[in-house]
């Protein structure tokens, strides 16, 4: 008799479940299905939010509501600044800006999952865990901006390194007989790379009503590179004194051919520099086991 209950039990759990995930399931289909027909209205209010994907009903509000805090209590300038960081690196949609915001409120937030995980599952204690705590969270402060300035230092290291070809390119058109926009146009064209894309973005500026002059100034204030900064200095002062632009581009690729070359020397020279602490650290140590390690033994032996 009891195996009779245990078993009419089992049936009507298994019955009752098996209804229940039915129901869920042709709710889903069903939702599913009324999110494809974009003209089909729901009756209430709920079903109508029910059916909106999961992301525009919980994330979308509590990220909106986050990100007016942070607009609000940033210091003053900050956000022109992650703006301006942004422009440098090749990149200056709002969207990145809202990012890097909410990366920083969740790095001010992040304490929260720290501390239970430092002295509850770490088993840290005293001044060690509350150290081990700051220091993540610092890092989680600092990693936006530590990314963003490396983008930026390898974005205005490839520019310097593609400028004296640029020019030399330039020079080739010009005394081809073309003229400035148009041999700045081809060689842009044929020669990929973030230097490149900001010559095609001067010559948008000067189509839509932009002088040269403040297209150029604005190219420098977008890249900030000193090499470039000294090419388009040349090149006002050929505008405003009527210099042959074809000279002064076959100047400035002689002289960033040199430049260049003095940065690889530069590069190089910081090379033994840079290897002092992996051969100090790393490699002597080793080095030091192989060869003494031997010789020790024998001498404790001995001993």
């Amino acid at each position: 008799m009891l195996y009779i209950v245990i078993v009419g039990a089992a049936l009507a759990v298994g019955l009752g479940a098996f209804v229940v995930v039915t129901n869920v399931l042709e709710r889903t289909e069903l939702r599913a299905a009324m999110r494809q027909l974009g003209g089909y209205e729901v009756a209430g209010a709920r079903h109508q939010e029910m059916l909106r994907p999961f992301n525009r009903r919980i994330v979308a509000p509590v990220t909106s509501g986050m990100l007016g805090l942070a607009y609000r209590y940033t210091p003053q300038g900050y956000v022109e600044r992650i703006r301006e960081k942004l422009t440098l690196a090749g990149t200056q949609d709002r969207i990145e800006v809202d990012q890097i915001l909410m990366f920083k409120v969740l790095a001010c937030l992040a304490p929260l999952l720290w501390i239970p995980l430092a002295f509850g599952l770490l088993g840290m204690t005293g001044l060690f865990g509350v150290m081990c705590v700051a220091l993540l969270s610092l890092m989680g402060l600092l990693a936006p901006d530590l990314v963003l300035g490396n983008k930026i230092k390898a974005r205005q290291h490839l520019i310097a390194v593609q400028l004296p070809d640029m020019l030399d390119l330039l020079v080739i058109s010009v005394e081809a007989g073309l003229g400035f926009d148009q041999a700045v146009e081809r060689t842009s064209a044929s020669m990929p790379g973030p230097l490149a894309e900001e010559f095609r973005h001067m010559l948008q500026e000067t189509r839509v009503g932009a002088t040269r002059a403040d297209a150029l100034r604005a190219l420098e204030a977008r890249t900030q590179v000193p090499e470039l900064r000294s090419f388009i200095l040349s090149m006002l002062q050929a505008d405003t004194f009527g210099v042959s632009i074809a000279g002064v581009l076959r100047a400035q690729a002689a002289q960033m051919r040199v430049r260049r070359r003095l940065r690889a020397q530069e590069h190089a020279q910081k090379a033994p520099i840079k290897m002092l602490f992996p051969l100090v650290f790393c490699i002597f140590p080793s080095i030091f086991v192989v060869v003494l390690g031997p010789a020790m033994i024998q001498l404790s032996n001995k001993l």
